[in-house]
């Protein structure tokens, strides 16, 4: 075989073998970063997104936030992942998930998602973009086609490099400022995470209510969709309900269900997480516990 004609050959077939099916969404993707590669790179971007952030100390919510994160990490398509779990305290209404099952939520959301199922719909997404590669397939575009650069020479120790990889996985350069991903990544994301939802055993109407919340907290502060790589609430809403049909037959085919779940710990007045409440001791009253010390 001539050698141009070999080397189109095993383009081909490097480029059939990049290509993998996302599970629920069954699209194909072209992805060139190998897994071990992508999970080392978000757990390092995880690492130093936190370092830069402040840990909740709501302990109630914080747990709240790991069990929900459990039970939709137990019926996703890759359950053996190291998923982590964290509460961000910040006003900022926002959270994210990296390679390798690294999930973040801020405080600010948390008004409105209200309860259990609202939290499972934030969640749930952000573990779809795990499950769909999302990020790496960004790392395949920006970095391995844009830069020219070998999978294996990605590092975050490299300045040169380090923007377009954290952008690549949805962070900004500056830590705690998450970069949207495309329009359909974050179709796919709400139509997977709406199914996993469901799964484990919230009730996926919720996720409408939760969006229409979340639509009514940016008080008529709208970017226009053709600017947005974000959907626009409206069809991000009307896209969910064409996909309720499905989560709906998933929720009502499991045994365990939770429906919305427990209400979130919120101080009435500001909307946000109410203070640690002292656990009974036996034999001691709450009373006893609050009272400041003895000079």
């Amino acid at each position: 075989m001539h050698p141009t004609k070999k080397f189109i050959v095993c383009v081909c077939l490097a480029v059939i073998a990049a290509c993998v099916t996302t599970p629920i969404s069954n699209k194909r993707a072209f992805i060139m970063i190998p897994v071990k590669q992508e999970t080392a790179l978000g757990k390092q971007a995880y690492n130093q997104i936190l370092e830069k952030e402040k840990a909740s100390t709501d302990r109630e919510t914080t747990a709240l936030v790991e069990q929900v994160g459990r039970r939709l990490a137990a019926v996703s398509s890759m359950p053996n992942l190291d998923w982590e779990f964290r509460l961000i305290d910040s006003e900022e209404q926002n959270a994210f998930a990296l390679p390798g099952g690294k999930v973040a939520v801020y405080t600010g959301l948390l008004p409105v998602a209200q309860n259990e199922a609202g939290l499972a719909t934030v969640m749930s997404h952000e573990i779809a973009h795990v499950i769909a590669r999302h990020g790496a397939q960004r790392m395949t575009q920006q970095l391995v086609l844009t830069l020219g650069l070998a999978a294996t020479s990605i590092s975050l120790e490299n300045n040169n490099q380090k923007r377009a990889i954290m952008a690549a996985l949805g962070v900004g350069i500056l830590y705690g400022f998450t970069l949207p991903f495309s329009r359909g990544n974050e179709a796919e994301a709400d139509q997977i995470g709406l199914i996993y939802m469901a799964r484990a055993g919230y009730d996926p109407n919720e996720a409408v209510r939760f969006w229409k919340r979340f639509a009514s907290e940016k008080k008529g502060q709208k970017i226009p969709e053709f600017l947005s790589t974000h959907p626009a609430d409206r069809t991000r809403i009307r896209r969910i309900g064409k996909y309720l049909p499905r989560a709906k037959s998933n929720y009502n085919a499991i045994k365990v269900k939770y429906g919305l779940g427990q209400a979130l710990n919120l101080n009435k007045d500001t909307g946000f997480p109410a203070p640690d409440r002292p656990r009974a001791v036996p034999g001691v009253s709450v009373e006893t516990l609050t009272q400041p010390p003895l000079p």
